[in-house]
């Protein structure tokens, strides 16, 4: 009997469990439908936004075409695009650094064009020069040259002895960092000065119609600010007199290193002598009407320095005469011939003469018919009014 009882409750408990498990199981059954019910719903509300957004959605605008890498798309190849300051009266360039690199490239033998770009342009480094040669940009003088050069097979330099080329670049460094300063100098301290000993006409160089007198003032004021520059590089905190003494300095050096030669390192100019012809020339070519107290004692102690000035302008620059009376910047290359007039046959103008007369006779024609009918007219009015006038004049007297 105790066996019994104690089974039986034991049954019950475990069928208990049993349908209480089931009873989870359905609820987590429903449960589940219920999450993936919503999570339909869900999905259908997203796909719904989604479209809706998709119509709402404007279509987008094709993105703008890239600029292009350079200035002149049409170039030629081989071809060196040069982009620089405008001519003036005395010199190709006033700035040493462009008139470098036109000096080289003369020199060379490169084909290059002047670019007339009215000052607009500067390279993506922010200076003047640069070049433009088969779609790619090169700036900065000294990396034009250098780059150019060993492209093209263009070393000036290929003939100097490791000594030559360690003096040459000592005194270009000397040159380029020093004397080059004290120029800069002269300019920032008499800018009216330089304006008048370079026969510069402001509005011509800077490509504007403002009136010369405002120009030349703003000039000589932003020549002035640019004195700051001086003075940071160092050279501009001196007295006048020492600034002066150090040009002097950096001529007797160059006049002693280029002797009798008519070129600094022999028959055949380098890289050196184009970088102290376009240096020096800042100063040689001056006019001489404006007092230049460099220029003057380079002449007095310094006169191979001049000699080799004028050596070097006859050599690259045969047309120099024309690019500085005419400031053509591209007077190197030669100008198409100028168009020939054809002229007519005689049985032809002839014909054109009889054509232009019969016109003439015609207009006259026209012109004589349209005065007779003009004075019809009038007759006519007049006779009308006279009419008038005595219909009145009987009605009056009734």
């Amino acid at each position: 009997m105790t066996t019994e009882t104690e089974t039986k409750p034991v049954e019950q408990t475990e069928e208990k469990k049993e349908e209480v498990k089931e009873e989870v199981k359905k609820e987590e059954a429903e449960a589940n439908n219920a999450e993936e019910k919503a999570d339909d719903k869900a999905e259908k509300a997203d796909k719904e936004k989604k479209e809706e957004e998709k119509k709402d959605v404007k279509p987008k605008k094709e993105p703008a075409p890239p600029k292009p890498a350079v200035h002149k798309p049409d170039f030629e190849k081989d071809v060196v695009y040069l982009y620089q300051f405008t001519r003036t009266p005395v010199l190709p360039s006033l700035s040493p650094y462009c008139l470098k690199v036109e000096t080289w490239l003369r020199l060379a033998g490169l084909r290059y064009e002047n670019v007339d770009h009215k000052m607009k342009y500067k390279s993506k480094k922010g200076q003047l020069p640069f070049v433009e040669v088969n779609g790619e940009e090169v700036a900065d003088s000294a990396i034009i040259i250098k780059e150019l050069g060993n492209r093209y097979n263009a070393d000036l330099d290929t003939g100097l002895t490791p000594e030559q080329r360690n003096v040459a670049h000592a005194t270009i460094s000397m040159i380029e960092n020093h004397f080059a300063w004290v120029v800069k100098w002269w300019r920032c301290r008499c800018p009216g000065d330089w304006v008048r000993a370079a026969k510069l006409n402001l509005q011509q160089a800077l490509n504007t119609r403002i009136p010369n007198a405002v120009l030349n003032f703003a000039f000589k004021l932003r020549y002035r600010q640019a004195a700051k520059k001086v003075r940071a590089h160092g050279i501009g905190v001196h007295k006048p007199e020492e600034i002066e003494e150090f040009g002097h300095n950096d001529l007797e050096v160059l006049s002693h290193l280029l002797g009798d030669n008519p070129f600094f390192f022999g028959d055949s100019p380098t890289t050196l002598d184009v970088v102290a012809f376009a240096n020096l020339a800042q100063v040689a070519f001056m006019d001489k009407e404006v007092s230049y107290s460099l220029r003057d004692w380079m002449d007095e102690n310094c006169a191979n320095l001049v000699e080799f000035c004028n050596r070097v302008k006859d050599r690259a620059f045969p047309d120099w005469e024309e690019m500085c009376t005419n400031l053509d910047l591209n007077s190197h290359i030669p100008k198409p011939p100028p168009e020939e007039k054809v002229e007519e046959p005689a049985a032809e103008k002839k014909e054109e003469k009889t054509k232009e007369e019969e016109k003439k006779d015609e207009k006259e024609k026209d012109d004589t018919e349209k005065e007779k009918a003009q004075k019809d007219e009038k007759e006519g009015e007049k006779e009308d009014n006279k009419k008038t006038e005595e219909k009145e004049k009987e009605e009056e007297k009734k």
